[in-house]
């Protein structure tokens, strides 16, 4: 289990002497299904995906641009800054337990980086757009990825403001990404998921509640760390499930009637599971939390872009 945990990027993870291991560590792969499936929810919502093999092996680009390259770059340069908080919270981790130099961390971020861009680019050529809207995605996030981690800005800094970004980059971006390749990304749109992404900034702070120590000795302002970590997992829990609501009426005034009584029916589970876990002992049960609730989340979100994208709404304004 705890060799799994290493490959994956979870906490608890064994260590490993294989650099090819180290670095897959450094990516989380664990982190980039959100945004895999995020390209999905995209390709759903445009309402112009067909199951024939060039949309097949575009959307699989998509993804792997999305996933393996730009969220392993995210990941990568933020241990490569959060080297110090590691060393507290996670010191088995590749770069503060000495595993991997800090020059082969400074490579596989450059890697990553460049052959996500390079990805998009060929992706907005297979699509025909005359504004490369795939580069001009993957580059506005790789930027806000940058500032995420890096000084002087470090939004991680901003409980608020990181979770925010965090939040956005794995519900609107990938989103955008997929619905901008078979289809229109429309500002409603745009709009639309990202006030989803307050409910992914209700995720992320499920995220910090592992990095309080560290984060506390460093004076980093997460929201644990502001409002302490009973009132932050309220928090958390409040965000997630009002921006779902939200989204819930938002179908009904679309009439989507039929969705938003699915979306409903998926949030009443994460809410149970709230109760049980993360309302209870979000440090101790954060990763249970996210295993049980999650997956209605991600599911919700599939049911909402179908919806949308029989609505028409997608391809308006």
């Amino acid at each position: 289990m705890s060799d799994a945990r290493q490959l994956l990027g979870m906490k608890g993870a064994s260590g490993t002497s294989s650099i090819w291991k180290l670095r897959l560590q450094l990516m989380k792969p664990v982190t980039w299904i959100p945004l895999i499936w995020g390209v999905l929810c995209g390709a759903a919502a445009s309402g112009n995906f067909h199951w024939q093999t060039s949309d097949v092996l575009a959307s699989l680009a998509c993804m792997l641009m999305s996933g393996p390259l730009l969220a392993g770059f995210t990941q990568t340069i933020n241990d490569y800054y959060d080297r110090e908080i590691d060393a507290i919270n996670e010191p088995y981790r590749p770069i503060p337990s000495g595993a991997i130099p800090l020059w082969q961390v400074k490579v596989q971020i450059w890697v990553l980086l460049i052959a996500g861009i390079a990805v998009s680019y060929g992706l907005d050529l297979w699509a025909g757009h005359s504004t490369p809207v795939l580069l001009l995605l993957a580059l506005g996030g790789s930027f806000v990825s940058f500032i995420y981690s890096a000084p002087p800005l470090k939004l991680k800094q901003n409980g608020w403001l990181g979770n925010y970004a965090l939040g956005a980059s794995y519900i609107a971006l990938p989103w955008w990404a997929g619905q901008a390749l078979f289809g229109q990304l429309s500002w409603g749109i745009v709009a639309l998921t990202l006030a989803y992404s307050l409910a992914g900034l209700g995720i992320a702070v499920v995220n910090d509640f592992k990095s309080v120590e560290g984060d506390r000795e460093l004076g980093l302002q997460s929201l644990p760390v502001v409002f302490g970590i009973e009132r932050a997992s309220w928090i958390s829990a409040g965000m997630i499930d009002v921006f779902q609501i939200a989204m819930v009426v938002a179908l009904v005034l679309l009439g989507q009637h039929f969705a938003a009584v699915l979306l409903t029916l998926l949030i009443i589970p994460q809410i149970t599971f709230q109760d049980i876990w993360l309302l209870r002992d979000p440090v101790a049960f954060d990763v249970k939390y996210q295993a049980s609730a999650q997956p209605f989340l991600v599911i919700g979100m599939l049911v909402t872009a179908l919806a949308l994208g029989h609505s028409g709404f997608s391809s308006a304004g």
